[in-house]
């Protein structure tokens, strides 16, 4: 088995940070990817507030840029490959994938997340076929088409606002009479043509070998009507890829988030965690960024011992 001084689980932002920081202190690092780098942000369709991007700049870009900088300060990432079991009890930290068996003197688990299904009848039916996750991956097939995004965050308003661009007609429907995304993104949604369909939960989603409609209610009047619609972009929140890391014994929380304390250690000895897989409050590119360069910092640490270090 190939032994590693860091292992970091996930090539998201977090994952290539932590990558990154791990190989510029000297530690021999591999991270694993069951993917592509670059999670979530990668299919983010635009980016306005990571620091020094003030015109914006896409998901994609970004992470690119971070796997590229990862790797040419030496630490390998293995694309495609997928964690399957840990036994990380010992002061040997065992990594098994679905490809090789690795041991590592301390671990990062930066995992992230995956988008949340709303678990409403006709939705895993057809997926794939006009229901989607992802705007920036599947909106130049509704070119011309009508098409509801439901939720009221950032990546709902971000998502509405990328399909107004290619759709000919956008509903953005939300549970709430406010929307929870920032208020910057908000007056960008208010300057485009979509409409928002205020308090309205989906409750269906019709159709044969594609999407032909949707069945909403209003949870204040209780109105029901069916809209006819291409395609639905379900942008609900994240589901933590923690699994694997719970089974190990790593602890999380009630929602499945990995507790991490302040110095990013979980309650296992050289096992740490950072981004949208943990319990911190604000999931953002820059906080998965920053949770990353103290989980590094401190497996660092924990190796080498250096004088500052306390355990």
């Amino acid at each position: 088995m190939e032994h590693w001084d860091i292992i970091v689980v996930g090539a998201g932002p977090a994952g290539l940070t932590a990558g990154l920081y791990g190989a510029r202190s000297g530690l021999k690092t591999l991270v694993l990817e069951e993917k592509t780098p670059g999670g979530a942000a990668a299919i983010t369709p635009l980016i306005e507030n990571y620091p020094g991007f003030y015109e914006g700049i896409s998901g994609l870009d970004l992470v690119e840029k971070m796997a590229e900088h990862c790797r040419k300060v030496g630490a390998k990432v293995n694309e495609l490959e997928r964690v399957v079991e840990l036994d990380i009890k010992g002061e040997k930290k065992v990594v098994k994938t679905d490809r090789a068996t690795y041991t590592a003197s301390a671990m990062i688990i930066a995992s992230g997340s995956h988008y949340r299904s709303l678990g409403v009848p006709g939705e895993e039916e057809l997926r794939g076929r006009g229901v989607s996750y992802c705007a920036v991956c599947d909106g130049a097939f509704f070119k011309e088409r009508r098409v509801l995004v439901v939720g009221g965050g950032n990546s709902a308003v971000v998502s509405a606002i990328f399909l107004a661009n290619l759709a000919s007609d956008v509903k953005l429907a939300h549970r709430k009479a406010q929307l929870r995304a920032e208020e910057a993104l908000a007056k960008d949604l208010q300057a485009q043509k979509v409409e928002v369909l205020w308090n309205t939960e989906l409750k269906e989603i019709k159709g044969d070998v594609k999407v032909k409609s949707v069945v909403v209610t209003n949870n204040k009047t209780g109105e029901t009507k069916e809209i006819n619609v291409d395609g639905v972009f379900v942008q609900v929140g994240e589901v933590p890829n923690s699994q694997f890391a719970k089974e190990a014994g790593i602890e999380v929380d009630k929602g499945g988030y990995i507790v991490a304390d302040d110095r990013q250690r979980t309650n296992i000895n050289g096992v740490y965690a950072a981004g949208d897989v943990t319990t911190g409050p604000v999931k953002q590119i820059g906080t998965a960024v920053g949770q990353a360069i103290v989980a590094a910092t401190e497996a660092f640490g924990y190796i080498k011992r250096p004088y500052y270090y306390k355990s």
